[in-house]
């Protein structure tokens, strides 16, 4: 009986230990904050200041659509295109990206011409 109470245990443990480490490396990616609307605007920030450069790897990707007319999209390199959300989703979305090095625009895609912007990933 002490060796199955033991054996249970460590189980238990092992199985807190192995969860804790995951939560603990999707925590760890830095959060970016894309916010499209509610006017014409459109913006990407990190820790509150608009991002012109990041560096490679996996960043926790919060959008805020605030507008029934907009959305938030991005392009990259090498093909990368995704559509975060799209009319007429109102609300919050978040994502796991991972960004290469590149040249990347954010931008609505029905009002594009005015409402984008650039970052550079080194």
């Amino acid at each position: 009986m002490t060796k199955r109470v033991l054996i249970l245990t460590f189980a238990l443990a092992l199985g807190a230990i192995v969860t804790a480490a995951a939560l603990a490396r999707q925590s760890s990616a830095p959060t970016l904050v894309g916010t499209v609307g509610p006017g014409f605007t459109i913006k990407l920030a990190k820790n509150g200041v608009a991002v012109k450069t990041l560096k490679h790897g996996t960043y926790t990707l919060v959008i805020h659509d605030k507008a029934s007319i907009h959305a938030w999209s991005l392009d990259g390199p090498h093909g990368y295109a995704k559509d975060f959300t799209k009319v007429p989703f109102v609300g919050n979305k978040t994502f796991t990206v991972t960004l290469k090095a590149g040249k990347y625009k954010y931008y609505c895609p029905p009002h594009e011409p005015a409402m984008f912007g650039h970052f550079t990933v080194t």
